[in-house]
């Protein structure tokens, strides 16, 4: 049989298919193409309708993104004393250039004992804001908001750099390897079999870190930062809280699920405290 009226048209990228006839019989030989053809051109509209979306701004409290694209935090073990350097500005730099529309540099530990590994980011002492205020300039002049991400390693801190296996210090045998220095967690329960033991904080001990959340918080803020979150995944500090295996405590900080989660949002609870209501806050989080 023959077909009556039909016309098709295939462009690269541009599929248009024409049926002008009321009822329309396709010989066999041009079924698929003309199925494909028509699959194409609606598989086109979604995708140009979820790329409007994508590049469309975005509001956060009074923070508005020019799109869509958000670059997560990624470590880059290359800090000195916990401060960033050339490195994390051509980092950071790339994607400021790329038009992301809002760019978030690595975790900051808000204590030192509370890095990863002795080339993480921190921001427990003033000396860290201006070299991250520099981060944050450079990001903010191209039209991008830029955010920073605060954490503390508990159980697992103290490792060795990943290209040297990204295990415990304390137990590396690598020549000329830096000090290790005592990791702290919800008990003295080893993070995994192999990794030392880590020193239980104390009621006092965890006020201080949440104290030391909310100074860490205004030193984002006066640097300039946009968007701040918290990290409570991963097994880090807050994470192994949260974790009835991993928090075994008897106090007001375990036991319950309302005792696991204590820590948690009292960190929430005095960062908001600290960051500005017009400004944005994120919480990473894993159960």
């Amino acid at each position: 049989m023959f077909l009556q009226n039909y016309s098709r048209r295939c462009e690269s990228n541009n599929c248009r298919v024409t049926l002008t006839a009321a009822q329309v019989v396709i010989p066999r030989g041009e079924r698929g193409i003309v199925t494909n053809c028509i699959n194409q051109g609606a598989s086109d509209r979604r995708e140009s309708h979820k790329l409007s979306v994508l590049f469309s701004e975005y509001q956060l409290r009074g923070l508005t993104l020019s799109n869509r694209v958000v670059v997560s935090p990624m470590t880059q073990f290359s800090c000195n004393g916990g401060v960033p350097d050339d490195w994390h500005l051509v980092h950071l730099g790339r994607f400021a250039l790329g038009g992301a529309g809002l760019v978030f540099v690595e975790q900051a530990a808000v204590q030192e004992h509370g890095r990863v590994t002795h080339g993480c980011l921190g921001l427990w002492g003033d000396h860290q804001l201006e070299p991250l205020a520099r981060l944050a300039r450079f990001v903010k002049q191209y039209g991008n908001a830029v955010g920073l991400q605060l954490g503390h390693a508990g159980r697992k801190a103290s490792r060795d750099y990943p290209w040297f296996g990204y295990g415990p210090l304390a137990t590396s045998t690598r020549a000329g390897r830096e000090p290790e220095w005592q990791a702290v967690g919800p008990t003295d329960s080893p993070v995994g079999v192999g990794w030392p033991a880590p020193t239980a904080l104390t009621i006092e001990d965890l006020h201080i870190v949440v104290d030391d959340y909310g100074r860490a918080t205004r030193r984002a803020h006066h640097a300039g930062f946009d968007a701040l979150g918290i990290h409570a995944a991963h097994g880090y500090l807050i994470h192994s809280f949260l974790s009835p295996l991993g928090n075994t405590r008897t106090d007001e900080y375990g036991g319950s699920f309302e005792g696991r989660i204590r820590l948690a949002l009292e960190v929430a609870t005095t960062v908001r405290e600290h960051w500005p209501s017009t400004k944005p806050l994120f919480y990473r989080c894993r159960w």
